[in-house]
């Protein structure tokens, strides 16, 4: 039925000749201007249909001239081959247009090659023909040693001196800035004698410097090949669109730094994205790219291909190292530009280190200890050395700065992190006790009394309070042991103990989160990352990516403390032989004083107090605490009071008696 429906419309259509055309133009006509812009449509739909209709008829024409020029070169390649050497020069001398090439050899860039000069490059008329038929007057052909040829137009050639000139305009003005090196402090380093006489040290000696190795003179990069290396810069650059200029070049003991400004409208984004490109083009380990500041430029840097060691002696004896009064002065290294570089620990106030294997964190734990060594006696400084590994930290066994033997047991070292904390406690009640805010002040206190000999109650001196530094090489190793209690220990000296002078320095190697806690990273605004293994590792220590791309060897970010701009430092070097010429010399001058309780535990506390006849501090509030739930046990006890077992048993034997 729809069959027999659908041919008699069609033959009604054919037999009354109907067009929708005219329809179509009847309609117009009959409506009038109502719908005037139907029209309109139709006519940009024919205007566009013709527009497609010449494109593609051009396009046609472009691809046959192609084809016609390629098959043109062809047949002037097979008839030119059989000419002699001397012809093939002769023809070439004869283009109007013709220029020597002047490479010394077949330079192949892709699919083009340039033969080396004299070497009978030339051009055939047949081939400079087939290329002015089709639109390239001028060309050249250029055979290579192998028989090879390839056109060369005229705008080819412009193209190639276009983009030359922009590279030379990428490093037009670039200058070689080198840092002038510092000249060493004379004389010794910094003593008070009159406080030392006061304090019964007049005989102690620090370190001389003799003890630590020279630095040899250093090596230079010479400025051409310097220059050189900036020019591949800004070609790679350039072949990603990333335009600009390069402004300066600063070498440095470990990296050359190229500060890149870039051209309106390039983001910094897109700089940073041509790391990966940038390593292979210049074949380096490396290379980090980072924002300059106080500079509208780009910093580059680049590895040295002869890398210099930084020797700690070259920071120690620096005029930034000796003009600083804190006691706590670390020799960090040298920055990019080859200054020294020092930082004060007790501004920090405390400092978190993390680093992979062989990346230089051990040395720069070394390197710490032994810049205090050289400004503090052992009256001024102690150290609590906590090494789980015991292999890093047993070449200072038994200095006088020691408050306890190195502890190498994690549980001897939960209780010497409580002890510290309880250490806080007692020096902010005597700070408070004599109305001053910090253990500078207090110090300056004690001395004034001395002077005036306002002595204690039993008519000696007052004793100054020395600064604790408490160093852990292996805080993943704590972790795992005792991980609450060291977290909690932790924490409560991070927030509180800067006042008292007590420091914190925590090493790992394993920068993890269930290792570095967000509680733990809160509380230290310090923080050194050396090289780390991935972009996860690099965050968690230093809020940022960067660590990873770090060379090792002692090279680091240090996070300064009240900003979030990050410095990179090469770290001195210090060897075992020179820790142990100084570890000598300090042991020669006296024996270390420990102090027992740093370690005891809860129970031995408890039985030495007992032994004197005296009563546990918490014994009053666990009676009143049996009273009031008028049972008495030790869980109990242990729930309420936050103490171990044997304490709480202790407690419970004396309320017996």
């Amino acid at each position: 039925m729809v069959i027999l429906v659908a041919t008699a419309a069609t033959g009604l259509l054919l037999a009354t000749n109907f067009s929708f055309v005219g329809l179509y133009e009847k309609l117009v006509a009959a409506i009038g201007d109502r719908f005037a812009f139907l029209g309109t449509v139709a006519a940009r739909f024919r205007a566009w249909r013709q527009t497609r209709r010449e494109e593609a008829r051009l396009r046609k024409e472009k691809k046959l001239a192609l084809q016609a020029a390629q098959e043109a070169a062809g047949n002037a390649f097979r008839a030119s081959r059989d000419l002699s050497p001397a012809d093939r020069v002769a023809e070439f001398m004869k283009q109007p247009n013709g220029s020597t090439v002047a490479n010394s050899g077949a330079v192949i860039r892709g699919e083009t090659e340039v033969a080396p000069q004299g070497s009978g490059a030339s051009t055939s008329e047949p081939a400079r023909a087939a290329a002015v038929g089709v639109g390239m007057p001028g060309a050249t052909v250029v055979e290579s040693r192998s028989g090879r040829r390839s056109i060369f137009p005229t705008g080819g050639r412009n193209a190639v001196a276009d983009d030359e000139s922009d590279l030379e305009e990428m490093v037009r003005g670039v200058s070689v800035v080198r840092t002038k090196a510092e000249t060493p402090a004379a004389g010794k380093l910094p003593f008070d004698a009159d406080r030392a006489r006061r304090l019964s040290y007049t005989d102690y000696g620090l370190p001389p410097l003799e003890f630590l190795n020279e630095a040899p003179p250093p090596s230079e990069q010479a400025d051409a090949e310097l220059l050189s290396l900036a020019t591949r810069l800004a070609e790679k650059c350039k072949e990603f669109n990333v335009t600009g200029q390069i402004k300066h070049i600063c070498p440095g003991p470990v990296v050359t730094t190229y500060e890149f400004k870039p051209d309106p409208g390039v983001k910094y984004s897109r700089v940073v994205s041509l790391v990966d490109d940038l390593c292979l083009a210049l074949k380096a380990e490396s290379i980090r790219i980072d924002r300059m500041p106080g500079k509208p430029h780009v910093g580059i840097e680049v590895p040295n291909p002869r890398r210099e060691t930084i020797y700690l002696r070259e920071v120690i004896e620096s005029r930034a190292f000796r003009e600083s009064g804190s006691k706590l002065t670390i020799a960090l290294g040298k920055t990019i530009d080859g200054l020294n570089y020092v930082a004060d620990l007790a501004k920090m106030p405390h400092l978190l280190i993390a680093g992979t294997t062989g990346a230089g964190k051990s040395v720069g734990v070394n390197a710490l200890i032994v810049s205090i060594l050289y400004r503090a006696r052992p009256d001024e400084v102690k150290f609590i050395l906590i090494d789980p590994k015991r292999l890093e930290l047993g070449l200072y066994e038994d200095i006088p700065h020691l408050a306890t033997p190195i502890i190498t047991d994690p549980k001897l070292a939960a209780r010497s992190l409580k002890w510290a904390v309880s250490e806080m406690e007692k020096r902010y009640k005597d700070l408070a006790g004599w109305g001053v805010r910090n253990i500078d002040g207090y110090n300056t206190e004690i001395m004034r009394r001395n002077l005036v000999q306002e002595y204690d109650d039993k008519g000696e001196p007052w004793k100054p309070l020395p600064f604790i530094v408490i160093i852990i090489d292996e805080l993943a190793d704590l972790m795992m042991t005792s991980g609450r209690e060291v977290e909690e220990s932790i924490t409560r000296l991070a927030q509180m103990a800067r006042a008292v002078g007590i420091h914190l320095v925590l090493a790992t190697q394993r920068p993890s989160v269930d290792v570095i806690t967000g509680l733990i990273k809160a509380n230290f605004p310090s923080r050194i990352s050396f090289r780390v293994s991935s972009k996860v590792d690099s965050r968690t220590i230093i809020d940022t990516n960067g660590a990873e791309h770090l060379l090792g060897r002692g090279d680091m970010l240090f996070l300064p403390p009240g900003t979030s701009r990050l410095i990179r430092v090469h770290g001195a070097y210090i060897d075992e032989m020179e820790i142990g010429r100084i570890v000598s010399h300090i042991k020669f001058q006296g024996l270390p004083a420990y102090d027992e309780t740093i370690t005891q535990s809860e129970e031995e506390a408890l039985g030495l107090e007992n032994s004197d006849g005296e009563h546990d501090e918490l014994f009053e509030e666990a009676l009143r605490i049996c009273v009031e739930m008028k049972r008495a046990s030790t869980s109990v006890l242990q729930r309420r009071l936050r103490i171990g077992y044997g304490r709480a048993a202790a407690i419970l034997d004396i309320m017996e008696r």
